[in-house]
């Protein structure tokens, strides 16, 4: 269940960094109101995953979640750049994801 608290904490960055965007230095109530939600939300369901999941694990994950969905929300509803470099990027970001994830799996 930690791995699905930690993806929905992820999704839920994704949401307010968005919406922090869109409510222009905290001016917009609308927009405002659902980025202070939905960091609540995402910092909540980060920590219920951080109850069995290791630090570096879940904090990584959460963050690169939220990096690369923010990437793509950029490129995608706000015409931000897109090029081989921040491509690579995002590709190398989801590799370490992987890695991490797939890593904490085992015991040494």
């Amino acid at each position: 269940m930690a791995w699905v608290y930690l993806v929905l904490a992820g999704i839920l960055e994704i949401i307010w960094a968005y919406m922090l965007k869109q409510s222009d230095g905290f001016s917009l109530l609308v927009p405002s109101a659902i980025t202070v939600v939905t960091m609540i939300g995402s910092f909540g369901l980060l920590s219920l995953s951080m109850r069995t999941l290791p630090l570096g694990t879940a904090y990584g994950i959460w963050t690169g979640i939220g990096a690369v969905g923010t990437f793509i929300v950029g490129i995608l509803f706000l015409g931000e750049l897109i090029s081989p470099a921040r491509i690579i990027a995002a590709i190398l970001i989801v590799g370490g994801l992987l890695l991490m994830k797939f890593s904490s799996d085992f015991q040494m």
